[in-house]
């Protein structure tokens, strides 16, 4: 098992709060006095506690940032692919992008039921897609199909890869678009 210990003047640690996403740095947590490498931070925003053990954090930050102006069950779905990065879960973060693109296609107006290509083409022909934007759309389609369809297993790499398409096309469909509609 082993002890731990609180510490007024641990190392100081600057990291990404995995609860509540905030950039934070503190000295504040508890230290295993069998093993300096594993410490427990405790977030100055949250008070939510972090678990470090050498360069590994638990829970790990999540990939991707929040984006505005979402619309139920994409909003909930976004949340859940970051969670799933949060965990490591990056082959369920990538076949979570390819349903992300089938519920996008549905806000905006297509109809349930069509295949993922017949989702995908939804939002190029109405303008969902940004221009020059078809080929990482498309790349979202090849790399989540890639998942669902063969026997791999996605890696991190994989995960950024796709979280930073998926959220650029968020931005373009609903925040920014949202931040200007009159009111």
């Amino acid at each position: 098992m082993g002890t731990w210990e609180g510490q007024k003047d641990i190392r100081p640690q600057k990291y990404r709060c995995a609860h509540c996403d905030a950039i934070v740095a503190t000295n504040k947590g508890y230290y295993r006095v069998q093993d300096d490498s594993s410490k427990i931070y405790i977030c100055p925003n949250c008070d939510r506690p972090t678990y470090f053990r050498g360069s590994l954090q638990f829970p790990a930050p999540l990939l991707g940032n929040q984006v505005g102006n979402l619309h139920e069950p994409v909003e909930s779905l976004y949340n859940e692919i970051r969670a799933c990065t949060g965990v490591g879960a990056y082959t369920a973060c990538i076949l979570a992008c390819r349903k992300l693109l089938m519920h996008i296609s549905v806000d905006k107006g297509a109809a349930q039921g069509l295949t993922f290509f017949e989702y995908v083409d939804f939002l190029d022909s109405k303008g969902y897609v940004p221009p020059d934007g078809k080929e990482w759309v498309n790349h979202i389609r090849s790399r989540s199909n890639e998942a669902n369809h063969e026997i791999v297993l996605m890696t991190q790499e994989d995960a950024q890869e796709l979280m930073g398409l998926i959220e650029m096309l968020l931005k373009f469909i609903y925040e920014f678009p949202g931040k200007f509609k009159k009111q």
